[in-house]
């Protein structure tokens, strides 16, 4: 019998989530058939089939988590069914029992008097603490409350928070007439969570914002489709306000950057490799195009469009997403004017793209100023204050700024 184990995703992560079975038990399987469809953190991988034989029990159900190492699938391969280890003798308590002696026990001991029923109370240490978590302790001195008057309803006889709350007095009915319902933290969200999370603790945030006139960037994008090269090719503004980033990180390096505080250092990354933030049914993903500064616009549109389709069929696998040196995000597929994006990973920087929207617009100067309606954008950057100061995050915006405001300035570059 074989006992298939869940093997390391090679992410550097310590469990997976069991999404689908591809099998059933009792059908026979060869050696690579799919087994089983499971969910990391990162990307959605199938397992195959390392043996061939009848499928004698799923042991993990669809939903669970597993940890890398524990058995999911037992298969009868033919095999004699492995013997587990024995366990190792104690040293104390095993072999023989001693030969009895003659030496004569103490008497035994009068019985104790029935003990007095009394209110339980919370238990507490040799010296006379009450056992409670710190936390609850704080909360217990925040809603001055008496740990020891306190009922104890937590494991071994320690006070809860909600013991607490409720020699406090705080009633949960009003919470609990609250519609709505739980949903467990996993995969991509839960790793969303974290990676943000960490990213606020790691970076110092400055953001920054321009608006611009990017009428010739629409009109651009408008003759781009028209141009064979891009035939079958989905051509959009994300793909000029990648162009745009990748022309101006080679201007200004430190934005393509990252921090090192243990060794004392800054890594110049020799080459963007851009991130492009992508919602999918599983979650926000950051897939990474690798040297997209040496890419040409065809290139760079082929790259976009291929990443955004694996992305959203969720065949992205861990390569995809390591490596990166900047990100983009785009609100303003959402209709949102721009936000203030969290940098992603050791990164050093990201953009967001905000909603282009017909606005009026101030043209000319002088006797021929005028307000005319031009497409407008507003873009935010997000830089980590640690290696990018100011004038170097706004150096960079502008220069963004100017290739999308008037594309053909990109031959200055």
């Amino acid at each position: 019998m074989f006992q298939f184990k869940l093997p390391d995703p090679g992410e550097g992560l310590t469990e997976a989530e069991i999404t689908q079975w591809l099998v059933s038990e009792g059908d026979e399987v060869r050696v690579n058939d799919v087994l089983v469809e499971i969910e990391t953190a990162k990307s959605l991988v199938e397992l195959p089939s390392p043996v061939s034989g009848t499928v004698r029990r799923l042991l993990v159900a669809v939903g669970d988590s597993v940890d890398v190492g524990a058995p999911i699938i037992e298969i009868d391969d033919g095999e004699p069914e492995t013997e587990p280890e024995p366990e190792a003798q104690n040293l104390v308590g095993s072999g023989p029992l001693p030969e009895p002696t003659n030496r004569r026990r103490p008497p035994a001991a009068p019985p104790a008097a029935a003990p007095v029923a009394e209110a339980p109370g919370p238990i507490t240490t040799a010296v006379g603490k009450v056992l409670a978590k710190p936390l609850v302790r704080r909360l217990a001195r925040d809603l001055g409350v008496k740990l020891a008057s306190v009922h104890p309803t937590g494991p071994n006889g320690t006070v809860s928070k909600e013991d607490v709350e409720a020699a406090a007095g705080i009633a949960h009915a009003a919470a609990d007439d609250v519609l709505g319902h739980t949903e467990r933290i996993h995969g991509v969200r839960k790793a969303t969570a974290l990676n943000v999370a960490a990213s606020v603790a790691k970076h110092v945030h400055v953001t920054e914002f321009n608006t611009i006139d990017i009428t010739a960037t629409k009109d651009l994008v408008a003759r781009l489709k028209t141009r064979r090269e891009f035939k079958d090719l989905h051509v959009s503004p994300l793909l000029l306000h990648a162009k745009a980033v990748c022309l101006a990180l080679a201007r200004h390096p430190e934005l393509n950057a990252t921090w090192d505080g243990e060794a004392g250092q800054i890594v110049y990354h020799d080459e963007v490799n851009l991130g492009i933030a992508a919602a999918t049914p599983r979650g926000l993903l950051v897939p990474v195009i690798k040297g997209a500064d040496k890419m040409n616009l065809v290139e760079l549109c082929r790259a976009i469009n291929e990443l955004v389709v694996t992305a959203r069929e969720g065949r992205l696998m861990p390569a995809d997403y390591s490596g990166g040196t900047f990100s983009i995000t785009n609100v303003g597929v959402f209709g949102i004017d721009t936000g203030t994006p969290i940098i992603n990973g050791d990164e050093s920087a990201i953009l967001a793209m905000g909603a282009i929207k017909r606005r009026p617009w101030v043209i000319g100067s002088g006797d021929d100023e005028q307000i005319v309606p031009r497409w407008v954008t507003t873009l935010a950057v997000s830089f980590d204050h640690q290696l990018i100061d100011g004038e170097q995050g706004s150096l960079f915006l502008d220069d963004v700024s100017t290739v999308l405001s008037e594309p053909e300035l990109a031959l200055l570059f």
